[in-house]
């Protein structure tokens, strides 16, 4: 469906059996990193069988499976009842039983208790929420009219100007026309064989397929649908179009369909259409989905909508993106010589992340990465065949075009709705498009980097072999300098898996933020400034090289906490890499754990912090530093530094080229009136979720300032967290025409009186207002009420805010108003 997940909040987890649906439900790896983060989290490993979204996904980015594809599922995972994870209905009525309810009937309708790991305030909470809350909350932030806005899908004209939501309303008004053109010509080509035309319609949404396939003269449609709120909305979408009579939706996973006289299905179908895609094609099941439909659900040779799949690659050296995968040698300038960081070589050596990293390349400039080789033809899928979904190979021979060092895959596809390829809907990137001046945004089907396991020196016109190997969920490329015989029929390549450690406790961004030099600098510089001889320092961050950075200045003693196990292990390694493990002392422990035996009976002098956490998800999740630095006061001197010194909380109101598609309504598509769903969608918004801002990496959308940015909160460091809460009011004028898309916010963290770290704009807006982000962070979004409405003010607005930082939660409420 996307390539991204939903914006769901990851730190819940209802102690609900409603929430029990494989495709939203928290794998357990997600706990166990959770419980690697914060000691004293509980982790309980799942069975094998209890992770239906696989193990090598990390949190945040990733398209979930789609509802009603993929095989059965086994959520039965043995976590305690007190940990994040799946959560079944013995675990809520040992919730009920503490409560002092009994198991009389009325559990059902109870609040349900949610499991939530603050990443602000460090601790564990279990708070009471609406039963529903969970599906409110998947609804709200599934972006499920992103693919209404896909103009290859739609027909019709997107503006290129920022403003123009009209022409763009009218292109999503002209509906999905590809898919429909593959249905149309599908079901003409069942009919000239004289047979009635069956559909069946795997993951159907708001049955918009189903209705397109009826339209087009198919005689029936099954449309699976397991999300139950998803299939309650497609009935009625359905019958309010007219269609309930032709139609039938399925509440199932496809796996759990029967066909007979008896079954969910009279017959056999002989037209199989789905939307079960990512941007990595098959990371949402589709391969399993097909398998499983062409053997127990579909007529043989039936017809298919997509067609056929074909997946492109492309070879690069960039520094840029190879710096999401390596820790670079850090270069520090001290007063007396230049010292390097170096990785640890089991860092060096390490595959590195088994999962893909999607992203939107056409964010990437043509400057950051030098091309290797022609685009490569890698594999197809044909759809309506017999799919295989066992592990696999696929080998393409090549001569690069220059010399150079391989280090990334560039990897996208196209599918093709027709047996004759020419309804095709293409995801190459600008470089390569056919028409990069109307390259079709979209949210949910991007680009993949994939990370060769080591780089490689590859010289123009050798011959050379790029392999893409596949399991049923995932793809990961290598490159051999010989050909990998078929004949060697075991030979599928173990799917890389980090083995130093810094890839679980560091995502990709993390890694391209510790390699940035500039960054550093400011870092040193500032340490320059507040250290001394004596100075007895303790850094609070995870997996942070400011301790190095400490001792290469001149302090006396460093110390550093560091939460996990992960993390401990891994700073250790680099720690001897550099032959500090005896300079520097690494504390296992939580902050309000430490005790002045830790510390060798010394108070601490300077304490330093990025401030970066593995478990923030927001910009101000980080202001845990705050709170450890509460919990570690009777250890600080009299005359404590903090380095931050302070943060502060800044806004500016914007205008998206594209992100707002994301939460436009969609209307009327092809004809066919799905306003039930944008109705859906908005109670889910007004339930909560239209009062909390989300997380976006904004350097990959194009957007504009409309207003100066503001500072609206400061948190001073020197001081513990207060007991009252810091609030502030006020408005904004805005200063540039345009469409008042939402509110970012971000955090800056003031190293010193004349340093400061950004994790929002790097550079104030230019005369138009373009933005520039820091690219290492995601900043939080709020979306205006308004981009729902859909109005276009011509006269001068303001922006109101109210925000509310509550330190018992270590939260901020806010609300942001757009006023003529």
């Amino acid at each position: 469906m996307r390539g991204r997940a939903p914006r769901r909040d990851p730190r819940r987890a209802s102690a609900s059996p409603a929430t029990r649906r494989a495709p939203h439900q928290p794998p357990s790896w997600w706990a166990y990193w959770l419980s690697q983060s914060m000691p004293g989290f509980l982790f309980s490993p799942a069975s094998d069988d209890d992770t239906y979204v696989p193990p090598h996904r990390p949190p945040g980015r990733r398209g979930l499976t789609r509802q009603g594809a993929g095989p059965p599922v086994n959520l039965s995972s043995p976590l305690p009842t007190h940990a994040f994870g799946p959560s079944g209905c013995g675990e809520k009525m040992a919730l009920a039983a503490a409560a002092g309810l009994e198991d009389d009937g009325l559990i059902g309708t109870m609040k349900v208790f949610c499991g939530r790991a603050n990443p602000t305030t460090g601790s564990v909470e279990w708070l009471e929420e609406d039963e529903h809350y969970d599906y409110h909350q998947e609804i709200a932030r599934s972006s499920y009219a992103d693919m209404l806005h896909d103009k290859d899908r739609c027909q019709g004209l997107w503006s290129n100007n920022f403003s123009g939501l009209s022409e763009a309303m009218a292109a999503v008004n002209a509906g999905n026309v590809k898919y429909y053109q593959g249905i149309r010509a599908a079901v003409r080509r069942v009919k000239e064989r004289g047979q009635p035309v069956i559909v069946l319609d795997i993951g159907t949404g708001t049955g918009l397929l189903s209705m397109m396939a009826v339209s087009a003269g198919a005689d029936f449609c099954y449309a699976i649908e397991v999300f139950k709120p998803m299939a309650d909305a497609a009935v009625k979408i359905v019958e309010k179009n007219g269609f309930s009579d032709k139609i039938k939706i399925i509440n199932k996973h496809s796996t759990e369909v029967s066909v007979g006289p008896d079954g969910d299905m009279q017959c056999y179908a002989n037209i199989l259409v789905t939307e079960l895609f990512d941007t990595e094609l098959i990371g949402e099941g589709a391969l399993p989905s097909y398998e499983h439909a062409h053997k127990n659900l579909v007529e043989e040779n039936c017809e298919a909508v997509p067609h056929k799949a074909t997946v492109y690659a492309q070879l690069v050296e960039s520094r840029r993106m190879w710096s999401w995968n390596k820790l670079f040698p850090v270069h520090i300038q001290t007063d007396n010589a230049e010292k390097i960081i170096v990785a640890p070589s089991e860092m060096e050596n390490c595959p590195g992340a088994p999962s893909v990293y999607d992203i939107q390349l056409n964010q990437m400039p043509r400057g950051d990465f030098t091309i290797l080789s022609n685009v490569l033809t890698m594999f197809s899928v044909d759809f309506s065949r017999q799919v295989n979904s066992s592990p696999t190979y696929h080998t393409m021979q090549f001569e690069p075009l220059v010399s150079g060092r391989a280090q990334v895959v560039l990897s996208w596809w196209d599918i093709d709705m027709d047996p004759d390829g020419k309804i095709k809907c293409s995801m190459a990137p600008y470089w390569v498009h056919s028409d990069p001046k109307n390259i079709q945004w979209r949210d949910h089907w991007m680009q993949c980097v994939y990370f060769l396991p080591n780089e490689e020196p590859v010289a123009q016109g050798e011959s050379l072999y790029l392999i893409a190997h596949r399991d049923d969920y995932c793809v990961w490329y290598n490159l051999h300098k010989t050909r990998i015989e078929k004949s060697k029929s075991n030979f599928h390549g173990e799917r890389p898996v980090c083995e130093c450690q810094a890839h679980l406790l560091w995502n990709r961004p993390r890694f391209g933020e510790l390699n940035d030099q500039n960054r550093t600098e400011q870092y040193m510089q500032a340490l320059k400034k507040v250290l001394k001889a004596d100075s007895i320092c303790l850094c609070i961050s995870d997996g942070s090289l400011l301790p190095i950075l400490a001792h290469c200045v001149g302090a006396e003693q460093v110390f550093t906490i560091e939460n996990s196990a992960v993390s401990y292990r891994l700073m250790k390694k680099i720690f001897k890499a550099n032959h500090l493990e005896d300079k520097i002392s690494i504390i296992e422990k939580r902050p309000e754990l430490l005790t002045s035996a830790d510390l060798g009976d010394r108070k601490i002098s300077v304490l330093l912090g990025e401030p970066f956490f593995t478990t923030s998800l927001l910009p101000w999740h980080s202001l845990y530093f705050w709170y450890a630095r509460t919990a570690v006061t009777e250890h600080l001197a009299d005359s404590i530094i903090v380095l931050p010194q302070a943060a502060s909380l800044h806004m500016v109101v914007v205008e998206f080229k594209d992100l707002w598609r994301i939460r436009s309504p969609c209307g009327t598509c092809e004809g066919f009136d799905v306003h039930i769903m944008d109705d859906m969608i908005k109670h889910s918004l007004d339930f909560r979720e239209a009062r909390e801002a989300e997380p976006h990496p904004l350097w990959e959308y194009s957007s504009r300032c409309l207003s100066e940015p503001q500072q609206v909160l400061t948190f001073d460091f020197q001081k513990p967290v207060p007991q009252r809460p810091l609030s502030a009011k006020g408005s904004v004028t805005l200063q540039r025409p345009g469409r008042s898309h939402g509110v970012v916010l971000w955090m800056e963290y003031h190293l010193t009186a004349e340093s400061s770290i950004s994790t929002g704009l790097v550079q104030r807006p230019e005369a138009q207002g373009e933005c520039s982000w820091n690219p290492h962070c995601k900043q939080a979004v709020y979306f205006l009420n308004s981009t729902l409405e859909a109005k276009t003010q011509d006269s001068p607005q303001i922006v109101t805010y109210a925000l509310e930082f509550n330190p018992k939660v270590g939260d901020i409420s806010m609300d942001f108003r757009l006023v003529s």
